[in-house]
This record gives structure tokens, sequence and C-alpha cells, in this order.
């Protein structure tokens, strides 16, 4: 019984989340949530336009082509994240999708971690989402 009302309460916690969001918006997020923390090349590339730009919170920019070779380098991997404060803003065919968390990250054999708000801004293209910016900002631990 307990098991039913965790998959319960579970579900309904999933649902009540994306609620601002469109069905089809919801699922491309949580893709792209799940493709980054698995290196899914394929499907993080179908989700970023091709004109894709990423703000560092470092400042530096990078293109679809070189934040993808990212998730192709050996040894490189994001660690599971949790969405805290989430952001959704729906405006037709565009939106915002924000929110903060602590990212963690292996990368060139060493691993990093900072607290950051992320915010992607997604266009509705063909019938389907993809990301063509986002920004990265770090914030106080």
């Amino acid at each position: 019984m307990r098991l039913f009302l965790v998959a319960i309460v579970a579900a309904a916690l999933q649902a009540a989340a994306p609620a601002a969001l469109p069905t089809d918006l919801a699922r491309s997020l949580e893709q792209y949530n799940r493709a980054t923390v698995q290196n899914d090349v394929a499907t993080l590339s179908t989700l970023m336009a091709d004109d894709y730009l990423l703000v560092n919170s470092d400042a530096s920019v990078q293109d679809k082509a070189s934040c993808l070779a990212d998730f192709r380098a050996p040894g490189f991997k994001i660690d599971p994240y949790v969405v805290e404060q989430p952001v959704y803003k729906v405006h037709g065919n565009t939106a915002l999708t924000a929110w903060a968390m602590r990212l963690g990250w292996t990368q060139s054999g060493q691993r990093q971690s900072r607290r950051l708000r992320i915010a992607h801004y997604w266009v509705k293209r063909g019938g389907r989402w993809q990301i063509e910016f986002t920004q990265l900002t770090r914030m106080p631990d």
C-alpha cells in the first residue's frame, strides 16, 4: 500500500510541475534534462536549434557544435540535478524555461560543482520545440 501511495504522490508531483507548459514542451524539457545527464548527443542535437548559443557561467559562448562536442568528450559527465525554483513562461511559439540547481560534472578528469540558474529560450518550428539560447548564471553558494 505504501508503494502505491508513493507512486500516486510522485505522479501527482510530476503532473503538477509542468502544468504551466504545453504537453509537447513539457515532454521536450523532460527529454532535454534526461539527455543532459545521459550524454545523449542525438537527442540533444534534435532539441537544439541549428543556430543554438550557450552563454556559460564564465561568460564564454558556445555554439551547437561546440556544446555537443563537450558531451562527446571522453570522461565528460553531468551529474543528475534537481530543478529548483522553476519559472515557465509561454507566449505562442516561444517559451522561457528556467530554474536554479546545483550542477556537478566531470570534465578532463576534474570534478566541478557550482550553484547555477539556467534559462532556456525555446522556439516551436515545424511542430517541435527547440532550444535556441541558454544562459547559465552563477549563484552564491
